[in-house]
């Protein structure tokens, strides 16, 4: 692994479209994140932050530049590898698209399906142990219809730590939530940085959580405009 920055971005650049529709979205974006760090990725809307995140996070293959994620460079990396590598990231959405029919247990189960454990006892023990770990050992067995919006994101969370990531990617995790809850969510995901050593890189729009952040990172037009807490070589 790459040391203490298990996130090493270098040079790189990212187009959508094709043919004369091609626009240019990142460029020349340079960021390495220590381990264990809550950084927070801003800017407005169309700024390229949740490009930046999502090419981290394997769900977009790099197209220029490069990025070495777990001691892994992405840059031509195949299939088998980008799952083997998603397999050690936890996502958190805005949404936290949790499956009606399921209790909370039941939902984060689902986060170690591509873990492909076959120990039900396991996965339940793991899924149990998640669930304390954000304050719902009480609410288990509970369907989401029977949960608060801070209680269903909190399964979410849960549900992309259950496999124990070393990295956890959250796309405006607190949006949909009142301060308290927005604010419990990321003072968490800060504490496993403190305890488990997992680095944590999020995307927001929420000015009331920057100061848990150990580093903001403000992009404009595709590119890093500030950084209050630039990783030395």
């Amino acid at each position: 692994m790459s040391g203490n920055h298990p996130i090493n971005v270098r040079g790189l650049n990212h187009w959508f479209g094709t043919g004369e529709a091609r626009k240019q979205a990142i460029f020349d974006v340079n960021l390495k994140v220590a381990r264990g760090s809550l950084t927070v990725l801003m800017g407005p809307s169309g700024s390229g932050k949740t490009t930046v995140l999502t090419l981290m996070g394997c769900l977009r293959d790099v197209q220029d530049g490069s990025i070495c994620l777990l001691g892994h460079e992405l840059m031509g990396a195949g299939n088998a590898l980008n799952e083997a590598l998603r397999r050690r990231l936890g996502f958190i959405f805005q949404a936290h698209n949790l499956h009606g029919s399921l209790t909370a247990m039941q939902n984060v189960q689902m986060g170690l399906q591509v873990h492909h454990l076959d120990d039900p006892e396991a996965e339940r023990q793991a899924a149990r142990h998640a669930l304390s770990l954000v304050g719902l050992a009480d609410r288990m067995d509970y369907l989401p219809g029977n949960l608060s919006g801070g209680q269903k994101q909190r399964v979410a969370v849960a549900r992309a730590l259950v496999g124990n990531p070393d990295i956890v990617f959250a796309d405006e995790p607190t949006a949909a939530l009142d301060k308290e809850s927005g604010l419990n969510v990321v003072a968490m995901l800060k504490k496993l940085g403190e305890l488990r050593g997992t680095t944590t890189v999020m995307v927001t729009h929420d000015n009331r959580i920057l100061e848990l952040a150990d580093r903001i990172v403000t992009l404009e037009d595709g590119r890093i405009v500030s950084d209050t807490s630039p990783v030395q070589d």
